[in-house]
């Protein structure tokens, strides 16, 4: 069977300790999720399963815990995935699975992740007389020595493939430059369900190139640094669509889809976890006889600059077809949530193309994982 998606739509994101500060993810996921339905036209108890990615909740099923909050009967089951920075955009290909197999009709599918209220984790005591450490993410290893943290592999990467630190802030520069424009525009907000007030993303500002050179230095190796400019912030946000049947699509030909062609995931170096994208896309992409230059758009993450950089130019891509409304470094990264805006924001890129236009997202997590998706316009 076939798998389309259909009404995507995404919070506003707000960085850290900024506008959603006092919302957990239930507050900021339900919104979202009721934005979904009702522009699918779906009733809550119509949906068969909830997905939702999330990385730093802590547990406790915050999917179950959005879907209660927005309204969903309590007959619809729902379930938390985390794969880190990909767990939104899995959320999604997990639905399609399910869509594919007939074990579902429609799956409500995506992520949320607020940094705001992210419990503080620390570790028990091994032994009588020790004290609680705190500590700020898990190991995405066993090998300490290969688990390093994220800004000092984005530098190793950098330093690997040569991408210079100018190169890597008039990146950044022309992601705000694209993301300012888009606002300009209004051409996000179809997609855009406000909340608190807040109708637009907050970080999106006009970015200089000098203001970028001046940015702290987040990890540093001989003569090569890596600048907060070139680095996307931590932020709150929720992002979510239906995955539906062909059956469904056919008895409601009103709403606009796009077809799931198909996803890959992909595990690669930890040490350089900004090229697992490139292994999932490329493995996508041969999959189905298809080349980068086929592809009207595509939505590659920006966690860090360098990191794009390096999925652009791996897999080919043109790079005036990739994140054409801005990407994360002019929003911010909500772990969870991240690939879900990746694939809302393919949706809507798509849907100004012609049918049976093609597009990419691809992301990357800690731990050298990477997850590609692949969607037609119908």
């Amino acid at each position: 069977m076939t798998a389309y998606l259909v009404a995507p739509r995404r919070s506003p994101v707000a960085p850290r300790g900024g506008a959603f500060t006092a919302l957990e993810v239930d507050a900021l996921a339900g919104p979202v999720m009721r934005a979904c339905l009702a522009a699918g036209g779906i009733e809550g108890g119509d949906v068969g399963e909830v997905i939702a990615g999330n990385a730093l909740y802590g547990g406790g099923n915050p999917a179950r815990r959005a879907a209660l909050l927005a309204g969903l009967p309590e007959s619809v089951p729902a379930i938390s995935i985390d794969r880190q920075c990909c767990s939104g955009l899995d959320a999604i290909a997990h639905a399609a699975r399910l869509v594919e197999a007939g074990a579902a009709e429609c799956v409500l599918a995506g992520g949320v992740e607020s940094y705001s209220r992210a419990p503080i984790r620390m570790r028990r005591p091994a032994n009588e007389g020790e004290e609680p450490a705190t500590y700020d993410r898990p190991p995405f290893t066993p090998w300490p020595e290969r688990d390093p943290d994220m800004a000092e592999a984005a530098l190793a990467l950098a330093v690997r493939l040569g991408i210079a630190e100018e190169a890597q802030i008039a990146f950044a520069v022309a992601s705000h430059a694209s993301a300012r424009r888009a606002q300009a525009l209004k051409s996000c907000e179809g997609e855009i369900v406000p909340l608190e007030e807040v109708v637009a993303d907050l970080f999106t500002r006009d970015l200089s190139t000098e203001t970028g050179r001046r940015s702290r230095v987040l990890a540093q190796t001989g003569e090569a640094r890596l600048r907060a400019a070139t680095a996307a912030v931590s932020a709150d946000a929720a992002a979510f669509a239906l995955v539906v049947s062909a059956d469904w699509l056919q008895a409601n030909p009103h709403v606009a889809a796009c077809r799931i062609v198909d996803s890959a995931a992909a595990g690669s170096d930890p040490c350089l976890p900004g090229l697992a994208p490139v292994v999932a896309g490329k493995r996508l992409l041969a999959r189905h006889g298809l080349d980068a230059g086929s592809l009207a758009v595509a939505e590659v993450m920006e966690a860090y600059a360098v990191q794009a950089i390096a999925c652009i130019e791996g897999l080919g891509l043109d790079p005036a077809r990739v994140n054409r409304g801005g990407g994360a470094l002019a929003r911010g990264h909500p772990i969870g949530a991240s690939g879900a805006i990746l694939a809302v924001r393919l949706f809507h890129e798509l849907r100004g193309e012609p049918a049976g236009s093609r597009g990419l997202a691809a992301i990357a997590s800690a731990g050298g994982l990477g997850t590609a998706l692949l969607l037609e316009r119908a």
